[in-house]
C-alpha cells in the first residue's frame, strides 16, 4: 500500500502543477492575471474556439483527477490503509 500512496502523491504533485499552468493559459475575460501581464494588448492573437474548448476540457479532466486523488489519499489517511 505504501507504493500506491507514494504513486498517488506523485500524481497529486504533477496534476497540481499542470492544473495551475492550464488555468493560467486561459483567455482573460477582463481583469485578473491575464490583464496584469498585458493580455489586453495582444487582442490580435485571439485563440480559436477549438483551442479554447480543448483547453477547457483538459482543465476539467485535470481538476477531476486532482480531486479524486485528494479523496483517495484522504481515505488512506482516515482508515489507516498505509
Amino acid at each position: 500500500m505504501a507504493a500506491l500512496q507514494t504513486a498517488l502523491l506523485v500524481l497529486l504533485a504533477i496534476t497540481s502543477v499542470l492544473l495551475i499552468l492550464m488555468i493560467l493559459l486561459h483567455k482573460g475575460r477582463g481583469g485578473g492575471v491575464a490583464e496584469m501581464f498585458g493580455g489586453g494588448v495582444t487582442s490580435s492573437m485571439n485563440s480559436s474556439g477549438v483551442a479554447e474548448r480543448n483547453l477547457n476540457r483538459i482543465t476539467v479532466v485535470l481538476g477531476l483527477v486532482w480531486v479524486s486523488v485528494i479523496i483517495i489519499l484522504g481515505l488512506f489517511t482516515r482508515f489507516g490503509w498505509a
